[in-house]
């Protein structure tokens, strides 16, 4: 029995490395790879300021449009002064689209009192294409001002930001 056993030990072992001789490997290759966008960036180029204007004691609103020109309604008068969209430059990688947001309307606050609502837009909409890697978007916006407005400076520092995302 013995003899028995010390055979079948020897024939495993014998298997064993004859399994392992006819035991096979095979791989196949993959690449890989990564696409970098160049970086999309904004500039603010211009401020937007609607001009000099008057209120009478009639409400009324100045439009300012994409080619820095002004439209009054109702009982506001204008007077000249500087007269800009607010303008930003967008740069990044040739040919891509991007999405554009900003608020609906922002708040001008008066040096003396009061407060003024503006309605913003842009000549885009919401999405651009960088052709050339750049992009320029005009803002512009409807300025409503109420019968009797408070003379005086009426601005904002904040709250007129431009988004934009690659899409």
């Amino acid at each position: 029995m013995k003899t028995t056993i010390k055979l079948f030990a020897l024939a495993v072992l014998i298997l064993g490395f004859s399994a392992n001789s006819f035991a096979q490997s095979i791989s196949a290759p993959a690449t890989a790879s990564a696409t970098l966008l160049v970086p999309l960036s904004i500039a603010k180029t211009t401020d937007m300021s609607f001009g000099t204007i008057a209120s009478t004691g009639t409400a009324g609103t100045v439009v300012l449009d994409y080619a820095n020109g002004t439209t009054v309604t109702g009982g506001v008068t204008k007077f000249g002064g500087t007269i800009t969209t607010a303008q930003f430059t967008v740069t990044g990688d040739t040919d891509k689209t991007f999405s554009i947001s900003h608020p609906a309307t922002i708040t001008l606050t008066g040096s003396v009192a009061g407060t003024l609502e503006v309605a913003i837009n842009n000549q885009l909409g919401t999405s651009g294409t960088l052709v050339s890697g750049t992009k320029v978007i005009n803002v512009g916006g409807t300025l409503t001002v109420p019968a009797n407005t408070v003379a005086g400076v009426y601005s904002n520092t904040q709250d007129l930001k431009v988004t934009v995302n690659y899409e």
